[in-house]
């Protein structure tokens, strides 16, 4: 029975045109798989879709529609990113999107600003109007406020009353504030006055004490720093640095006298942050009349000399006017007469005769004149007026406490100090801190035994070993460190250029031996063989002497031809 076994074709006739192309040549086949290769990648980048960068991240739900439909209005393709925090629109219009968004407000940061003011309705109220300025202010005071470092966010309320025409039903404004602060961050005190002075400046009549300022865990932060005594955290620094000055200027005067660590001083004082205004209108009398500056004056004058008789047709009783009344003038008699009554009685009898024979002949009397003179003068006043504002932080009391040791003799025993040196000290302690009795200041200066006893503590919690263990620990830290640098960079990058040199030169110095080896086997060669063919000579002339002279004759035979 004939088995017929089936063989597989040849490879030349399953894959002809492998054997076509394995035909070619090489650099035919080189640029073919290189032309090959540059289709596929033009057809890759053909058909993958534009690159897409980030436009915007981290929006809000109002800010991300509004970007969204201003895309989709200019015909810009987006996408988001897979956890849908960021925003993506083709790499190469990210700067021109970003400045067409930034011309129509966008985004605007989750709060509102003054461009809600551009978008007023007409005929709005005017309560509508108040509150659309507020909401603008606190838009602008929110974004004023997270331009600082530590903050991530930021929201401000504002609480403006209307305005009363009655003072008395007036009410002051305040307003909250509400920080989100990045994480691990936090303000200082200054940076909470600071926005407590931002948002009280931005408001009128709205002072610091009336903002509230709280973080994202809800502490308050803008709560009285002062330890019970409503003071802030500017004013105890305050406090404590006058505290300071005066203890180190006491000590520093005592601690030479005395020895250091035999004086121990504290220090109180009371400072008055309060702030006053006073102002005083004083009058006060002129010091000289004749300095003393004259407002108004005034001069009245009136002089009578006499009044001219009666004229006129006698017995016109009517038309004359009365005479002047004259008082009989009484001469008193000398003294020698005023014993004689009858005389004197018959003196006054003849001038009564006199007066009525003047009378009844017609003849007046010489009438007496009448001055009259009023002056008033009005001179200005004297007067003060004086606008006092006094500042903050004075010193309204001080109080000081001062323990000195008592001072070893030489004997080694603790001695008191004598009161001389003890009034001394105490004079030097006032003037160092500035006593002053009309301030209420108060000043003990104790004398007393400083005691040893210092509590035990143990090893491992004493302050100087664990900053010894701190600092050994950090030069341990440091050598590793160093030792990991040199193993790991320095000592590599050394033998990585050092040690082909030193090879090269070990090398060197290999041929150079091995040449000077072979060099001294050389000579040592050439040396044997002359020795051979020396003592080879010497045995020739010793067997053959003629032979031995026919060469030398043919030598010098040679040399003479020459």
């Amino acid at each position: 029975m004939n088995e017929q076994v089936a063989t597989a074709p040849p490879a030349a006739t399953r894959f002809p045109l492998l054997d076509k192309l394995r035909a070619l040549p090489r650099t035919v086949q080189l640029g073919g798989a290189a032309a090959l290769v540059t289709v596929i990648v033009a057809a890759l980048l053909f058909t993958r879709g534009p690159d897409y960068k980030v436009l915007f991240s981290n929006l809000s739900e109002r800010d991300g529609g509004a970007i969204v439909a201003a895309l989709g209005q200019m015909n810009v393709p987006y996408k988001f990113a897979d956890n849908g925090g960021a925003l993506m629109v083709p790499a190469d219009k990210v700067h021109e999107m970003r400045l067409q968004l930034a011309s129509q407000g966008l985004p605007r940061g989750g709060s509102v600003g003054f461009e809600i003011l551009d978008t007023a309705r007409f005929g709005a109220s005017q309560f509508a109007e108040q509150i659309t300025y507020q909401r603008g202010l606190e838009g602008e005071l929110a974004r004023s406020i997270q331009s600082m470092h530590s903050v991530q966010g930021a929201r401000v309320h504002l609480a403006i009353p209307r305005q009363s025409l009655f003072v008395r039903e007036r009410q002051p404004p305040s307003a909250s504030v509400l920080v989100n602060l990045y994480p691990g961050r936090s303000l200082s005190d200054s940076q909470v006055s600071a926005i407590a002075w931002l948002v009280s400046s931005s408001v009128p009549e709205l002072v610091v004490d009336n903002v509230s300022i709280v973080d994202q865990t809800g502490k308050l932060l803008s709560s009285p720093g002062g330890e019970g005594r409503g003071m802030d955290a500017d004013q105890l620094r305050y406090v404590r640095e006058m505290e300071q000055r005066t203890i180190e200027r006491i000590l520093s005067l005592l601690n030479p006298l005395v020895g250091y660590g035999n004086v121990h001083a504290q220090a109180t004082a009371e400072v008055d942050f309060a702030q006053r205004e006073q102002t005083s209108e004083v009058y006060r009398p002129n010091q000289e009349p004749g300095q003393a500056s004259i407002r108004s004056q005034q001069t009245s004058e009136s002089s009578q000399q006499g009044v001219n008789p009666a004229q006129g047709v006698p017995g016109a009783l009517t038309n004359q006017p009365p005479p002047n009344a004259v008082a009989p003038i009484v001469t008193p008699p000398p003294p020698g007469q005023q014993g004689q009554p009858g005389q004197q009685g018959q003196q006054q009898g003849q001038q009564g005769q006199q007066n009525g024979q003047q009378a009844g002949t017609g003849q007046v009397a010489a009438v007496t004149t009448n001055n009259r003179r009023d002056n008033t003068t009005n001179y200005e006043l004297d007067r003060t007026i004086s606008h006092v504002k006094q500042p903050t932080g004075a010193l309204t009391r001080m109080s000081v406490a001062v323990v000195l040791n008592y001072r070893a003799d030489e004997n080694g025993e603790a001695k008191a100090l004598p009161q001389e040196e003890l009034d001394k000290l105490t004079a030097l302690v006032r003037e160092a801190m500035g006593y002053s009795e009309a301030r209420g200041d108060s000043l003990n200066v104790a004398n007393s035994p400083f005691t040893n006893n210092e509590p035990v503590v143990a090893v491992w919690r004493d302050p100087e070993n664990i900053a010894l263990a701190k600092q050994l620990l950090w030069y341990l830290v440091l050598g590793l460190a160093l030792i990991w640098l040199w193993r790991s960079i320095v000592r590599p990058l050394v033998r990585r250029h050092i040690d082909p040199v030193l090879e090269e030169a070990a090398e060197e110095t290999v041929d150079l031996d091995a040449d000077r080896e072979a060099l001294a086997a050389a000579r040592a060669h050439q040396l044997s063989r002359y020795e051979e063919n020396l003592e080879v000579a010497r045995k020739l002339a010793a067997q053959d002497p003629r032979a031995v002279a026919l060469v030398i004759r043919t030598w010098i035979e040679k040399d003479g031809s020459k």
